[in-house]
């Protein structure tokens, strides 16, 4: 378990790596016509705006987790089916642009950090990885679903939207039954992610710490 230290150096990635993948969403669907976002008060970097009680608990438990999803009507969207498609995957790559910043500056000024500092820039690669490759599975209500769903004809998107329903509690018994089982089922997806994009912007492997 890990200790009181270990939380506070992980809460500033972990709160960051959240707000900038909703912050997204919102201003991609503000630029594409919808301004529900906006109009909610999601469109900011402000954590407390975007955190969801058990998503976060989540993250600082399980190392998976997710925020309270920014509010998007595709009705507004100029061109519905293609423009969530964009807004979908706009908090992934948040987080891996994120990631990118982290690790550059472990490149740049790695050596030369207290340790405090470097720990908090290793978890903010780690952390907004594992989020973006976490989202991007295709289960509902995963950024993944909704990119999936735009990408398949209609009559089979129909089909596919059927999911919706068992969506959430499928994404909540894999995070946790990983979790208490011990039989981590998502990290065996996002480790080799995590390898390749940490090394390619951090330039060392963080998926085994």
């Amino acid at each position: 378990m890990p200790d009181l230290t270990t939380y506070i150096i992980i809460a500033p990635p972990i709160l960051l790596a959240l707000a900038f993948h909703e912050f997204a969403h919102g201003w991609v669907a503000n630029r594409l016509g919808d301004p529900t976002a906006k109009q909610a008060g999601r469109l900011t970097m402000n954590p407390l705006s975007h955190l969801d009680l058990v998503g976060t608990i989540m993250l600082f438990v399980a190392h998976i987790g997710w925020a309270k999803p920014v509010p998007v009507n595709p009705y507004n969207l100029n061109n519905p089916r293609r423009d969530l498609i964009w807004v979908s995957l706009a908090g992934p790559a948040a987080n891996i642009i994120m990631a990118a910043g982290f690790g550059l500056m472990i490149r740049l000024f790695g050596i030369e950090l207290p340790r405090p500092l470097i720990l908090v820039l290793v978890y903010g690669v780690i952390i907004n990885i594992s989020l973006a490759i976490f989202n991007m599975i295709p289960i509902p209500p995963l950024d993944g679903s909704r990119i999936l769903g735009g990408l398949l004809p209609e009559e089979m998107e129909a089909q596919y939207r059927k999911l919706d329903r068992l969506g959430p509690m499928l994404v909540l018994v894999l995070v946790m039954g990983g979790y208490m089982l011990n039989i981590p089922i998502l990290w065996w997806i996002i480790m080799p992610f995590l390898k390749f994009f940490s090394i390619l912007f951090a330039g060392i492997d963080l998926s085994h710490l």
